[in-house]
């Protein structure tokens, strides 16, 4: 015989799946609210490790900064000293320039003319002074670029004062200074010395003992000697020097 089910089976069953459908739809929050709580640690944890890393630069930035600073400093001082170097060894390089300097202010002013006043500045060399007429003042520039420790000479002025003295025109000469190619002491390397220096030591030389004594050769009132004579060692071209300076020196107004 069959058997017939007259409960409402349906009904209990819809139920249970309705049952399984909301623990299912619980289990899904639940499993979805710990992945976003894992999310939200993960995220805080990457937050955190940026931040620290973001300090720990910052750190390092500022460190650099004040290295960056020290080294400008360094680099501040270390200009300063070779600057001052620089000077130290341009004042040793051109510690016998000024005397060679005024020893050609000597040699090379004429008879009519005088210094009253000279400026140097670097390796420019400004000369002012009186002088009898533009004739002198042509000779001086002439002496002056003939020189081996003085250049170029430029004619500043030139005027004349229409006064009584013995030197009426004023005059101003701008002098680029020069040095010497061979720049040695003498003896150096062991030879003899040669050119301008020879003849500053055969003329600064005394004379054998059966001859008379020399004139000094140059004098310290800014007219050359007159009477100065050469060494019979002496170049050519010293004694033409000093012949000139005689004419030149006899001739006073």
């Amino acid at each position: 015989m069959a058997h017939i089910n007259l409960l409402p089976w349906r009904a209990e069953r819809r139920k249970q799946r309705e049952r399984e459908f909301y623990m299912q739809l619980a289990a899904a929050f639940v499993a979805a609210l710990g992945v976003l709580l894992l999310w939200g640690f993960w995220m805080g944890q990457r937050i955190d490790n940026q931040n620290e890393r973001n300090t720990y630069l910052q750190t390092e930035i500022t460190d650099l900064d004040a290295r960056i600073a020290k080294i400008k400093d360094l680099e501040l001082v270390r200009a300063h000293l070779l600057a001052r170097k620089q000077i130290i060894e341009q004042l040793q390089a051109d510690r016998s320039q000024m005397v060679h300097l005024f020893d050609e202010l000597v040699k090379t002013i004429p008879a009519s003319a005088r210094l009253s006043g000279l400026k140097q500045s670097g390796q420019d060399l400004s000369l002012d002074g009186v002088a009898q007429s533009n004739a002198s003042v042509a000779e001086y520039m002439r002496n002056i670029e003939a020189s081996q420790w003085m250049g170029h000479a430029d004619l500043r002025k030139t005027e004349n004062s229409h006064d009584a003295s013995r030197m009426p025109y004023t005059f101003g000469l701008d002098v680029a200074l020069s040095r010497p190619k061979a720049d040695e002491p003498d003896g150096a390397d062991g030879s003899a010395p040669t050119g301008p220096a020879a003849a500053s030591s055969t003329s600064a030389s005394p004379a054998p003992a059966a001859s008379a004594p020399a004139a000094p050769a140059k004098t310290m009132t800014g007219t050359p000697a007159s009477t100065a004579k050469p060494a019979a060692a002496a170049p050519a071209n010293a004694g033409t020097k000093a012949a000139n300076a005689t004419a030149t020196g006899g001739t006073k107004p």
